[in-house]
C-alpha cells in the first residue's frame, strides 16, 4: 500500500473542505425547501426535498469523516461555510420551479466540484477520496436528469 504523502492529503482535505461547505449550504437550502414549498407540487416536492436533504445529511457527515481519515479538520462553522461556498443561501422561496431550480443550480455546482476532486484524487492516488465522489456523481447525475425533466 502507498500512503498518500501529507502535503497531497492537504490539498485533498482543502478541496474537501470546500466541497463540505457548498454541502452544508445545500442542505440548509433544501431544508427551507421542504418546510416551505408551496402550490400543486407540494406533496411531491415535500417528500423528495425530505430524501434529499436526508442524503445530504448523510455525504456531509461521511465529507468531515473522509477529511479526518486524511488527518486534517473539517471546517465546522457556519461563517466558514457562508465564506467558502460558491452555493448561495436561498430565503424566502417557495415556489416549485424557483425551488426544483436552485436544487438544480447546486447539484451542478457539487458534481463539478466533485469531479475536480475525482481527477485530483487518482492522481494523488487517494483511493477512499476517488471512490467517495464517483459514488456522488453517479448519484448526483441521475437527480440532474431528473430535475431537468421536472422542469421542462
Amino acid at each position: 500500500m502507498v500512503e498518500v504523502k501529507e502535503m497531497e492529503r492537504k490539498v485533498i482535505a482543502e478541496q474537501l473542505n470546500d466541497l463540505l461547505a457548498n454541502y452544508q449550504l445545500i442542505y440548509g437550502n433544501v431544508r427551507g425547501f421542504h418546510w416551505n414549498v408551496k402550490g400543486e407540487k407540494f406533496f411531491e416536492l415535500h417528500v423528495k426535498f425530505e430524501e434529499l436533504y436526508n442524503d445530504l445529511f448523510l455525504k456531509i457527515d461521511e465529507l468531515a469523516e473522509r477529511i479526518l481519515t486524511l488527518g486534517f479538520t473539517p471546517v465546522h462553522s457556519f461563517d466558514d461555510y457562508l465564506e467558502m461556498s460558491e452555493i448561495q443561501a436561498t430565503k424566502n422561496v417557495s415556489s416549485a420551479r424557483e425551488t426544483v431550480q436552485s436544487v438544480l443550480d447546486g447539484l451542478l455546482i457539487l458534481l463539478s466540484k466533485q469531479r475536480q476532486l475525482l481527477r485530483l484524487s487518482g492522481d494523488k492516488e487517494d483511493e477512499g477520496t476517488s471512490a467517495l465522489m464517483s459514488d456522488y456523481i453517479r448519484e448526483q447525475e441521475k437527480l440532474v436528469w431528473m430535475y431537468r425533466a421536472f422542469l421542462s
